[in-house]
């Protein structure tokens, strides 16, 4: 794992993106923004799912003036996403926005994009320029289609068009992202915006598909980035419940052992040695504690084994762990064999020892 590409500090409302700060996962509402108690419903239960921003579709001017509502009430930071019409971004500028997303590729006029700049720094709010394979500029695109420049080369000549008006405004305050829903393409481009700017970087890979496409192709994707130290906030984009998309991101960021989310279950992929429902014990063990608020927060590995083979060496390399066989199996903690147990008390013993290692966690943390 490479160090982390230096870039700058951005703040969008009380999250700050960049300058080594902790990665930050954002999703997308998919409410009508004009329903304000929907979205902030909707915004409200992402954040009790640990996302860290939010961002809506601000299509009209009937969703800019649900915005203060909006952001009243809203946990998290909230970006308006604008394009083609410039004076919708400045009317959520005068909403209060935390940030903004504005489209090189569906607002053009250089002296528009200036205007918004300007009322953007006039009221601190950043502004991130987001650029998307399926909206990039006829130039770039025909060039594409030419053969004549990489789709990635483009996806970051265009945010960095953007960037030059946003700099010739004297802004600084500026996020980038270039998102493609092929993973080649998205790299090369975050690849080149890393060697030439200090912004920071949102990254993910667009119209990904449902599941288990999306989640495929933004591990490929955002697992090459965050490996190479890319990426200060990231969205998995998934055709689906925008939670799914919360947590693919948390789970994805805590597999690169970037940023901690509670208990990581380690659970074997079964043979013809297994004697166990390692599966359902696994999910079992997940369903008890998202049902515990608690238990979401402890920092800490859970192993469920289901052979004699590796399991004991897995269990015991855990912080809390469970080795079965065909009559029943042993409890592991910190290293440590705590004794047989049967399958039936598995999961109610495993949770004991999290609610212990959680209880003795925050007793050290508050001394």
């Amino acid at each position: 794992m490479k160090k982390r590409h230096q870039t700058r500090a951005i703040r969008v409302g009380g999250v700050t993106i960049g300058g080594g700060s902790m990665l930050t996962v954002q999703s997308m509402t998919t409410t009508d923004t004009r329903d304000a108690k929907a979205t902030v419903a909707q915004i409200n239960k992402l954040a009790a799912a640990g996302c860290d921003i939010i961002r809506v579709a601000v299509p009209d001017t009937e969703a800019a003036q649900a915005l203060p509502e909006i952001i009243g009430a809203s946990h998290l930071p909230v970006v308006a996403d604008i394009h083609f019409d410039y004076r919708l971004a400045l009317k959520a500028i005068e909403a209060g926005v935390h940030k903004l997303r504005l489209n090189p590729g569906t607002i053009v006029n250089t002296a528009r994009v200036k205007e918004v700049a300007k009322a953007a720094m006039e009221h601190g709010i950043p502004i991130r320029i987001g650029v998307n394979a399926g909206s990039l500029e006829k130039e770039l695109l025909a060039q594409v289609e030419q053969g004549t420049m990489s789709l990635g080369s483009a996806l970051a000549e265009s945010a960095l068009r953007e960037a030059r008006i946003l700099e010739d405004c004297g802004m600084a305050d500026i996020v980038i992202s270039v998102k493609a829903s092929r993973v080649p393409a998205t790299i090369e481009a975050n690849r080149i915006l890393a060697e030439e700017r200090d912004y920071p970087l949102h990254i993910g890979i667009t119209e990904a598909g449902t599941a288990r496409n999306a989640i495929i192709k933004s591990a490929a994707g955002l697992g090459v980035l965050l490996a190479e130290g890319i990426g200060d906030t990231l969205r998995v984009s998934i055709s689906g419940p925008p939670l799914e998309e919360v947590l693919v991101g948390r789970k994805l960021l805590q597999a690169m052992e970037l940023r901690g989310y509670g208990p990581e279950i380690i659970s074997c992929p079964t043979c013809g040695r297994t004697k166990i429902d390692v599966a359902g014990l696994a999910e079992e063990l997940e369903r008890r504690i998202a049902l515990d608020e608690t238990l979401r927060r402890a920092a800490c590995t859970v192993a469920i084994m289901g052979c004699s083979v590796n399991g004991p060496g897995e269990a015991r390399a855990a912080d809390i762990g469970f080795a079965g066989g065909r009559e029943g199996g042993i409890l592991f903690r910190k290293g440590e064999a705590c004794g047989a147990i049967t399958v039936e008390q598995a999961i109610d013993r495993l949770i004991e020892e999290l609610r212990t290692i959680t209880d003795e966690t925050e007793q050290t943390d508050n001394r």
